[in-house]
């Protein structure tokens, strides 16, 4: 697929609050299917979607997104009506039944026939699998239905774009499956974007991953290309090694350990996780929530 033609072509964008870079000279192209964005807390992840989602405008560089130039009033309308987004918060009201938020949703979609409209919406609530429970009140709904109603509100009219952040936070494991169930199916044919902390979702979900850090693209490629980065630099041993950058225990009770290994180590093979923890230089720590 040429340049002219990617969903979302980003070019040295960059964006400010208060004279602190949240993003810096970003660069990459998406493509369809699913795109991973990893990065630690303050790197500026949830500003690049609000960014690509209409929400925020840049104060440098250039991008287009779905052949539109968000930056103006024409482009930013073309977009949002091709557009899905799950924020981190997507504003419920709770006194909403499901189906109530998702008609109201789609309102704001510009669905504007009364009959169309219904059955668009009881088609996104079948989708994340809330059929039968469109008549409940979202205060009365779990987290896990919560955040698959927001899932059925960003998939309204079918988009072109999906743009997700964080959908899987504060799921349990059965929840978080589900999830990927779904969010691999969006991907048949459109872009998705998926912001994440869990490594491992991008491992299963993911044919493309992109770190930021601090507001920079520290890497762009596959996932294997992410794994990579530590092949050779992970081993086993009985003790943590204080020269690693990372260090654990494990389940079986033996250390596992990022860095430089020393001569005769024990290397074992690589994950993903691996490969994100030292392209941030070993910086993140386990009170961020990345060493469980």
């Amino acid at each position: 697929m040429s340049e002219h033609h990617s969903p979302v072509d980003v070019r040295d964008v960059s964006v400010s609050y208060r004279g602190r870079p949240a993003l810096d000279r970003a660069a990459f192209r998406l493509q369809t299917g699913v795109t991973g964005l990893l990065g630690p807390n303050g790197a500026g992840k949830t500003t690049l979607l609000r960014v690509l989602a209409t929400a925020t405008s840049p104060d440098h560089g250039e991008l287009t997104v779905l052949g539109h130039d968000p930056r103006s009033p024409q482009g930013k309308l073309a977009i949002r009506r091709r557009l899905g987004y799950l924020p981190q918060d997507p504003g419920f009201h709770p006194h909403f039944t499901a189906l109530d938020f998702i008609d109201y949703v789609a309102i704001l979609k510009e669905l504007t026939d009364r009959k169309a409209r219904r059955a668009e919406a009881l088609r996104v609530l079948e989708a994340v699998g809330l059929a039968d429970h469109r008549g409940k009140r979202i205060k009365a709904l779990s987290g896990g239905m919560r955040q698959r109603v927001a899932l059925a509100a960003a998939i309204i009219g079918d988009p072109d774009l999906l743009i997700l952040d964080e959908p899987t936070v504060g799921l349990d494991p059965e929840q978080r499956l589900r999830f990927r169930e779904l969010i691999a199916g969006l991907g048949e044919g459109r872009t998705v974007l998926l912001s994440t902390h869990q490594t491992e979702d991008v491992s299963a979900l993911c044919q493309r991953v992109i770190v930021l850090d601090r507001g920079v693209v520290k890497f762009q490629g596959l996932p294997s290309e992410l794994v990579a980065v530590a092949a050779g630099r992970v081993w086993s041993s009985t003790e943590r090694d204080a020269t690693a950058l990372a260090g654990w225990r494990t389940g079986e009770g033996t250390f596992r350990n990022i860095g430089n290994p020393p001569g005769g180590a024990a290397l074992v093979a690589p994950t993903l996780e691996d490969g994100y923890l030292l392209l941030l230089d070993g910086l993140l720590t386990a009170d961020q929530g990345v060493l469980r």
